[in-house]
């Protein structure tokens, strides 16, 4: 019986593709319209629902957003989602160059610019309360970290790879997005490499590519000292008694703080290694300061309690035992004594 059901179906399955073979050309027509019937319909209920607006368009370089805001981190947030602006233009303010904390939202900020300036060229409203866009023609971005273990490439190398793509094909009508640049070698080769490619985005020329780089080489916001076109930005934060408040606005300026250290203990770092990453900090700080003379070693501390590192005396049930010859013993004894070594735990715990 199941065979003959199967059968069945697969007859009348054979016989609707080919009655659908005939009309395949309509009813792919007719999927791409609905397709895109749903997509307007879908971005004009966002328009209205989230307060978007109608963008401007033109053939300039400058890239203006006031207030912009991440269209999908905005709707997940429970609370109001902190908007920002973007003012950049390939003759003006090229590059920004972006510092702040960890969870400051820089990583957040650039990418809401990209989405909104890739929805304003897909016909689309922005999630913002005014954007002017000159056309790009390309957006380029290197964000994350990942490890091609198939073909042994490492982070580093993926990264040089993508990055080696964006300046060999970069225009000047072109957005660019860096976060990070060069974290995955050393300091001095990764501060080195964000250098160069900041020099070689910004160029001797009169323009050049709009670019958001995002850093935590903090010797790159001396950049803004010698390329004119070059500005430093970075994310407001609050601190109150060790405590920091992360306010998610982009201000003018650069800052020298990660706050690398707050975030290990948000994670659930244990106290004793951020206390411990604490002094280790300061210790750098007063090295680095002048006159100090040759920089003294860091000093080492037991980030374990020493009672932790005690072996513990061994207890009267273990010694007990490990003294018992089970093999001397009749069935009745071994169980006697049993009882006598339950109780003696039952005694202490009580205790």
């Amino acid at each position: 019986a199941d065979e003959k059901v199967l059968a069945l179906e697969r007859e009348l399955y054979a016989g609707l593709i080919e009655k659908l073979r005939e009309d395949v050309n309509k009813i792919q027509r007719i999927a791409a319209a609905i397709a895109v019937l749903d997509v307007s319909t879908t971005l004009a209920e966002m328009a209205v629902t989230k307060n978007f607006v109608r963008p401007l368009l033109n053939d300039g370089d400058a890239l203006v957003i006031r207030d912009g805001r991440h269209p999908v981190v905005e709707t997940g947030m429970s609370g109001g989602f902190v908007p920002n602006d973007a003012d950049l233009a390939g003759s003006g303010t090229q590059i920004l160059i972006i510092t702040g904390a960890n969870m400051a939202g820089k990583s957040t900020y650039m990418r809401a610019m990209a989405l909104i300036c890739i929805m304003a060229q897909a016909g689309s409203f922005v999630p913002a309360r005014h954007a002017t866009i000159g056309i790009i023609d390309r957006i380029f971005t290197r964000v994350g970290a990942f490890d091609d273990l198939a073909s042994g490439q490492s982070t580093f190398f993926v990264e040089m790879l993508e990055l080696a793509n964006i300046l060999n094909n970069v225009t000047p009508k072109s957005l660019v997005i860096l976060d990070e640049i060069g974290r995955g070698t050393s300091t001095a080769d990764g501060c080195s490499i964000a250098r160069a490619v900041l020099e070689y985005l910004h160029g001797r020329g009169k323009s050049g590519p709009k670019t958001l780089f995002a850093t935590h080489f903090h010797e790159m916001i001396m950049a803004e000292d010698t390329l004119k076109r070059v500005k430093n930005y970075h994310f407001a934060v609050r601190e109150t008694n060790k405590e920091v408040v992360f306010l998610r606005k982009l201000i003018p300026g650069a800052t020298d703080k990660s706050y690398g250290i707050h975030v290990a203990r948000l994670a659930g770092i244990p106290k004793k290694v951020t206390e411990r990453a604490e002094t280790l900090l300061a210790e750098g700080l007063n090295r680095s300061l002048p006159g100090q003379g040759r920089p003294q070693r860091y000093t080492q501390i037991l980030l374990v309690d020493e009672q932790e590192q005690k072996v513990p005396a061994e207890h009267p049930v273990l010694q007990a035992l490990s003294r018992m010859k089970p093999e001397e013993m009749t069935p009745l004894q071994a169980l006697s004594t049993l009882a006598d070594l339950k109780e003696s735990l039952k005694r202490e715990e009580k205790d």
